[in-house]
């Protein structure tokens, strides 16, 4: 006999037909957007790689070495199979990697450089001569072509994702706590694919959880699954919901194509500090300290005082001419202020003035839009002519530099508070005085000004906990975008 709820999870894929999960007019379990995507994605690596070996075959006498003809084939046969061999063994290919940006950029690049090092070893091992431009020449060009060809397909895939197309359908097992947080974040991160079309809760009564409708309890998750409608099932922390149940529902998920995301209960700590160390079998999630010291961060300190003098040179004339627009609108050039730092020393950080010269003894007479301890208004009476122009393109920031090239900043870090919010911290706050603040960061590219106190800390926690060169790449390339669309400036 047929139940209530077996009734329910049947209807699902017609009831949400329209939801977020589809690319185009199609249903949420179809996933045929990501088979093409995929296949978008090889046709793109081939056509490149295959276009740079002929290049330099063809091209070969023309590239400065001396090779007979067999020579410059096989060193181009060589390097096309381990291109393209390298990029199927590290699934380069795999559809959860691609669109995902660093994860899929990191599997590229290694790649490519295994195969620039074994066309060169094999070079050695045989004294051919002509597998230098391979190495140098060819296969930097074809990872840089292959590189920008899946960047520009990603952008593709977001503008989708950001009308609510080629999403992934998720099944959110938790209590309703954690589904609502889940629901939040995939909304807040819409270009990551994820949309949240069902629930799962200790509960397990009918409703809506952020307007998300709960399906059933923890025992008629597979049931949910089995409807069709679900790509992927997360389950958060939830009581009642122990190894034994997450065993058997990895089972039950065997030889399907719906995927398995467990939330260890560590917030905002990824990359690498999580290891996996078994013990007699059983797997153990290690959490390693985050470091700020070592060689990574006087690799960091020598990046952020050469950038800084570098952008101060290139920047110059720009500066000249902004700080003559500022003079001209009437009082100083330049506005310093009391910030803290690393460890919580203060120093004076260094901007453009954006506003009247008495701003600070207004600031007690203005009704704020305050976020926890930060004080913020839309359309400030204070700001001038020419500080709303330098705010909206955050030309006022650029001074900081001089902070960036005497050590109490960095190119990028949290953002630098005042003492009177310091004094507001609290324990998890205060973290963010363990590393340098920064000109940008994490909430500079996610919104500055229109972000919440808590999404600020967020943010920042974030940063601090998992920081690495890898992101801190990833924020200066964002940087540039959320300054050109002025963002959350104000």
């Amino acid at each position: 006999m047929t139940t209530r709820r077996e009734l329910r999870h049947a209807a699902i894929p017609a009831q949400r037909s329209s939801a977020a999960g589809e690319c185009g007019p199609r249903a949420q379990g179809d996933t045929r957007w990501q088979r093409r995507y995929g296949t978008l994605v090889r046709v793109s690596d081939l056509i490149v790689i295959t276009f740079c070996v002929a290049i330099g075959v063809i091209l070969g006498s023309g590239l400065g070495y001396r090779a007979t003809e067999i020579a410059r084939l096989g060193s181009g046969t060589t390097a096309w199979l381990l291109i393209v061999v390298g990029l199927h063994l590290t699934r380069a290919w795999e559809p959860r990697v691609l669109g995902t940006g660093a994860t899929e950029l990191r599997r590229v690049t290694k790649v490519f450089a295994g195969s620039a090092i074994g066309v060169g070893l094999a070079g050695l091992a045989f004294d051919v001569v002509s597998v230098k431009p391979w190495v140098f020449g060819v296969t930097p060009t074809a990872w840089l072509l292959c590189v920008s060809a899946r960047y520009g397909l990603r952008k593709l895939l977001h503008r989708e994702r950001s009308r609510g197309r080629c999403q992934l359908a998720v099944l959110a097992i938790g209590t309703e706590d954690s589904v609502a947080d889940l629901v939040r974040r995939t909304r807040r991160d819409p270009f990551f694919g994820w949309t949240v079309a069902g629930a799962c809760t200790s509960k397990g009564t009918e409703g809506t959880i952020d307007d998300i409708p709960v399906v059933g309890d923890l025992d008629e998750v597979a049931a949910a699954v089995r409807s069709g409608a679900y790509q992927v099932v997360a389950v958060a922390p939830t009581p009642g919901w122990g190894s034994g149940r997450l065993q058997r529902l990895a089972w039950a998920l065997e030889g399907t194509s719906v995927e398995l995301a467990v939330d260890p209960g560590l917030m905002e700590i990824a990359g690498p500090r999580l290891h996996i160390t078994p013990v007699d079998g059983l797997p153990l999630l290690r959490l390693t300290e985050p470091r700020f010291s070592g060689t990574g961060k006087l690799a960091k300190a020598a990046i952020d005082r050469l950038g800084a003098a570098l952008l101060l040179l290139v920047f110059s004339p720009l500066l000249l001419a902004v700080a003559v627009a500022v003079r001209r609108d009437g009082g100083p050039a330049f506005y310093r202020q009391e910030r803290v730092g690393l460890g919580g020393r203060t120093f004076r950080v260094i901007k453009f003035r954006s506003m009247c010269v008495d701003a600070d003894r207004m600031m007690a007479d203005l009704i704020s839009d305050r976020e926890g301890v930060l004080f913020k208004m839309r359309n400030d009476p204070r700001i001038t002519r020419v500080g709303t122009f330098l705010r909206r393109y955050s030309l006022d920031e650029l001074p900081q530099l001089f902070n960036v090239l005497g050590g109490s900043m960095s190119m990028i870090g949290p953002r630098p508070p005042l003492p009177s919010e310091v004094e507001q911290y609290g324990p998890d706050a205060e973290r963010r005085l363990l590393v340098k603040p920064g000109i940008t960061g994490l909430w500079q590219i996610s919104g500055r000004s229109d972000l919440s106190w808590e999404e600020t800390v967020r943010l920042d926690l974030r940063y601090v906990e998992n920081w690495s060169p890898a992101l801190d790449a990833m924020i200066l390339w964002k940087t540039v975008g959320a300054v050109v669309a002025s963002r959350g400036a104000y």
